[in-house]
């Protein structure tokens, strides 16, 4: 039972790192991009991670999992807030269908 659980999680994990692959090719703007990306692949590796963890149980490669998942849950956003905001610092303009940009309101 914890097997196929295990599984399930991977191939889910799986689907939504493909839906972040495919965000990263289709939307507009470095922005959109960013959102796409960090969202979809924090979760779908975080679920391929927890797989592992349940596939594996409590030895050295299931601890190592769960230890990646808390790592990456404390970065991605982190990092992706980092990017974005270096982007708009340096000029990247949004796309041209963006409804409002709150860091150009932040500077009035």
């Amino acid at each position: 039972m914890s097997e196929a659980i295990g599984t399930l999680f991977i191939v889910v994990g799986l689907g939504f790192d493909i839906f972040g692959c495919i965000g990263l090719i289709r939307l507009p703007d470095v922005y959109n991009r960013l959102q796409a990306t960090t969202k979809c692949v924090t979760l779908g590796t975080c679920g391929i991670l927890f797989g592992t963890f349940i596939l594996k149980g409590f030895c050295a490669t299931g601890i190592k999992a769960l230890l990646t998942i808390v790592f990456l849950l404390l970065t991605s956003p982190v990092a992706a807030h980092a990017l974005a905001r270096g982007a708009h610092k340096s000029g990247v303009k949004l796309c041209d269908k963006s409804v409002c940009d709150k860091y150009a309101e932040d500077k009035k």
